[in-house]
């Protein structure tokens, strides 16, 4: 009984990960993107004093980024100039 358990929870362990494995391989391509979130909607650290997502403290921080479709980010124009894939002063 417990050989048969075992392998039960193998077979749903291997067809968990071959799903996710290809969920993953369907995602596009993205690149982070600085100097194009609004306020409260950056993806990640945005800076000193910050943590993590959620955290930037005005629209289009320059040390705040979003994650975007890969060779989309400096034609993102926004109100501060162009997004950057490197953190803006």
């Amino acid at each position: 009984m417990t050989h048969t358990t075992h392998a039960a929870l193998a077979a749903a362990l291997a067809i968990a990960v071959a799903g996710s494995a290809a969920v993953a391989a369907d995602a596009p391509p993205t690149e982070k993107c600085y100097g194009v979130s609004l306020a409260g909607k950056n993806d990640c650290k945005a800076g000193a004093g910050t943590s993590c997502a959620g955290t930037s403290r005005v629209d289009y921080q320059g040390d705040a980024w979003k994650l975007v479709k890969a060779g989309t980010c400096t034609k993102i124009k926004t109100p501060k100039g162009m997004g950057s894939l490197s953190p803006k002063a």
